[in-house]
């Protein structure tokens, strides 16, 4: 992968700050809402996206809903690929001019915050709460990662289950048992593995958003995130403190590694060495982290759920993401709408997601779909995923989102980054990084 794709990935995974400037209000949806709306027949829809990946996946699904003949409309796609952070940025600018909106864009999880801050989302989206039904809602999964005033304006198109990548192999050679039940009978296991200069997990050093990474998944563990429903933070806690203080102690002893970011050539070439034996991270890693950058060792790698914390909490973290949102008041609102329900809401589609381009069904009751479960992946050694990823999947804690979320990324980004270092203790990153917050938030 070239840098940029490298950094637009650490993007879409919620993993670098970037600087977000507060966009004016948006008065009125859409393009000004005078237009007369679109019933049926051929229609081409405006579509907005930072990943080739759903190019390739709305492409086939526009193709697959034509043929099954459910909607009124001939769908086809007029594509406009942009960074992450220029979807949003476009997308406002756009709204603002009350012309030349998308009919349907791809909205990183780490740039919807800037579409909560004054009144934009509710007034340029799609409000899908009023689309789906009440059975729908439950089995959707991520629905809290685009909500708004408890109003979803987005549907995400991954779960993004964070899971234990290891190599078997190198286990066995250094009497490392497969099926471990905590991260601290694993530290005790892998004392061999570190003298010999091995790791089991990375503790990243560049952009705020990159250290922010780990922190999230392993404090998703214990059952929390960076904020609750009311858009307020979630990181004064002790479970926070424990969590940095278990990253802290990992790179001290050698447990984890230090890298600027799970992709660039530090981290390559720590897989490539087979020094990090070991990492955790979400699904799409396999393909844009591991198969990226040592395909040479297809077939040496297996995932398995984390291990817990023995002071509590489960499996369930997630990483990444990306949220298709559909701009209201236009001729084709209800044509968008429709090939975004065949997308996300009916097996055909989730199945072809998933065929098309890996991406994970976000439908809960089709973790037990046969179509999925027999599903086995060549790299990772013919391994069965799915029993996996839906025990993840069924514990991961939800999401919320706040408009203030940079802010809290880059203050507590860069908190851990110095007790990562030895500079700060744990507890006094968190109230410095509480503090920082607080202080750019009155």
């Amino acid at each position: 992968m070239a840098d940029m794709s490298r950094r637009n990935f650490l993007r879409s995974a919620g993993m670098l700050a970037g600087s977000v400037a507060a966009a004016p209000l948006v008065a009125g949806c859409g393009d000004g809402g005078k237009s007369k709306a679109t019933q049926s027949g051929a229609v081409k829809l405006d579509f907005w996206t930072h990943d080739p990946g759903y190019v390739k996946t709305y492409t086939a699904s526009a193709k697959a809903a034509n043929a099954a003949k459910t909607y009124p409309f001939t769908f086809s796609l007029g594509v406009t690929s942009l960074a992450a952070d220029a979807v949003v940025t476009k997308l406002i600018a756009q709204a603002q001019a009350k012309k030349g909106t998308p009919d349907i864009a791809g909205l990183e999880v780490s740039q919807f915050p800037r579409m909560m801050k004054q009144n934009i989302a509710p007034s340029v989206l799609v409000d899908w709460s009023s689309e789906l039904n009440d059975e729908q809602k439950s089995d959707l999964l991520r629905l809290a990662d685009y909500t708004v005033d408890g109003k979803a304006y987005a549907l995400e198109s991954d779960t993004c289950p964070t899971v234990l990548y290891y190599r078997p192999d190198l286990f066995k050679k250094y009497g490392i048992p497969e099926d471990v039940g905590s991260w601290e009978e694993l530290q005790a296991a892998a004392k061999g593995a570190l003298a010999a200069g091995k790791a089991l997990g990375i503790c990243c050093n560049g952009e705020p958003g990159a250290a922010l990474g780990t922190f999230r998944q392993l404090y998703q563990q214990r059952g929390l995130n960076l904020f609750d429903e009311s858009g307020k933070p979630t990181i004064d806690t002790p479970e926070a403190v424990a969590v940095i203080k278990f990253m802290a102690d990992s790179l001290k002893s050698g447990f984890f590694t230090m890298v600027p970011d799970p992709y660039g050539a530090p981290n390559a070439a720590a897989l490539k060495s087979e020094k990090l034996i070991a990492t955790f991270m979400p699904n799409w890693y396999n393909v844009y982290g591991l198969q990226a950058n040592v395909p040479k060792q297809k077939g040496l790698w297996r995932v398995r759920t984390l291990p817990k914390f023995s002071a509590g909490g489960g499996v369930g973290a997630a990483l990444g993401g990306t949220g298709f949102a559909v701009v209201k008041d236009k001729p084709n609102t209800q044509a968008a709408i429709d090939l975004v329900k065949y997308t996300y809401l009916t097996k055909a589609g989730q199945l072809l997601r998933f065929k098309t381009a890996g991406y994970l069904p976000t439908m809960k009751s089709l973790y037990d779909a046969p179509e999925f479960n027999t599903y086995t992946d060549a790299y990772l050694g013919g391994q069965k995923v799915f029993p996996i990823y839906k025990e993840i999947a069924a514990q991961a804690p939800p999401f919320h989102q706040s408009a203030d979320a940079t802010t809290l990324i880059d203050a507590l980004g860069g908190a851990i980054q110095k007790a990562q270092t030895g500079a700060i203790s744990a507890d006094q990153a968190v109230k410095d990084a509480m503090a920082q917050y607080e202080s750019q938030t009155k």
